[in-house]
């Protein structure tokens, strides 16, 4: 695994962690919180927790607050009061209104937009055919809004990963004009976190390879609202036996370290699948004193 480090800019690394309160903390995850904070601190940046609840339909009563203390325990606190998507929605909708001549309505359905999907995207959802870019068909009433992504030839976005390297996603085959605000009236994932991330400063964001597909579309969000774009790090994901990913809905166990020196092993699990070179480690402590250098050797190399 290589890792590029950060490109100096001219504001101070800030970057982030930003877990979906979908249920408890469990081994990917722990991962990707492992190396945001990791490269935080071998930038000598800040790192921030963002609870990313936008969702709320999916928030597990409870499951916030026992991320935050689990993380808490294992010696990850962010260094700045912790943002809650859901008290955040004022600045969603501010966002949507200076986007607005870019936002039509769509009547669609899921069935509908699976019966008419020009593809699959990487990422797995249906390509959008825009049935209603140029309005809805009579009788038709609007059910989500969506962003109108620039027509091919106009839509390529280019950017560096420092994982992945140079990678290329054209919008109008790969991604479709995308939902903005959905048909249960929840403000879209890919609005909120090019929001969350612009409003707090954020330089860095490293997070899993799962979420690499998405960054084309935020990085064009950014372009039209004119903020800045992060540098983007994403690390592999954890998969189970199957080869699915690590997550709530394939299984994925929660993280419970009891002791510290529970707590020192779960860490040591997750920087091993980094393959960070951590000495063993007596203490929470002496852990963390040890990993910081590692990466900083590993992104180094």
């Amino acid at each position: 695994m290589s890792i590029q480090p950060a490109v100096p800019i001219l504001q101070p690394y800030v970057g982030r962690f930003a877990p979906s309160p979908t249920g408890p903390l469990h081994a990917g995850s722990l991962v990707a919180a492992l190396a945001s904070y990791l490269d935080a601190r071998a930038h000598d940046g800040t790192w921030l927790i963002r609870i990313e609840d936008i969702d709320e339909g999916r928030s597990v009563p409870g499951a916030a607050e026992d991320i935050l203390d689990l993380l808490q325990r294992l010696g990850m606190t962010s260094d700045r009061e912790v943002v809650w998507q859901s008290r955040r929605k004022h600045l969603y909708a501010a966002a949507y209104d200076r986007l607005a001549g870019h936002v039509y309505p769509c009547g669609c359905n899921r069935r509908e937009i699976a019966d008419s999907r020009l593809g699959v995207a990487p990422d797995g959802a249906a390509i959008y055919p825009g049935t209603c870019r140029h309005g809805l068909a009579p009788g038709r009433s609007p059910r989500s809004l969506r962003l109108r992504v620039p027509d091919a030839g106009d839509d390529v976005i280019t950017f560096h990963d420092r994982m992945a390297g140079v990678v290329t996603q054209r919008l109008a085959s790969e991604s479709g004009d995308f939902v903005l605000k959905r048909a249960d009236g929840y403000w879209a994932y890919q609005l909120a976190v090019v929001v969350d991330d612009a409003e707090q400063g954020v330089t860095d964001v490293v997070r899993g390879a799962d979420l690499l597909d998405s960054t084309p579309r935020q990085i064009f969000l950014q372009r039209l609202l004119g903020v800045p774009t992060p540098r983007y790090l994403h690390v592999p994901v954890v998969r189970n036996a199957a080869g699915e990913k690590l997550s709530k809905q394939t299984g994925a166990l929660a993280v419970r370290p009891g002791d510290e020196a529970g707590a020192v092993a779960a860490l040591r699990e997750s920087a091993g699948f980094l393959r960070l070179d951590v000495p063993p480690a007596g203490s929470l402590a002496e852990f963390w004193r040890l990993a910081v250098p590692a990466w900083r050797a590993l992104v180094a190399s």
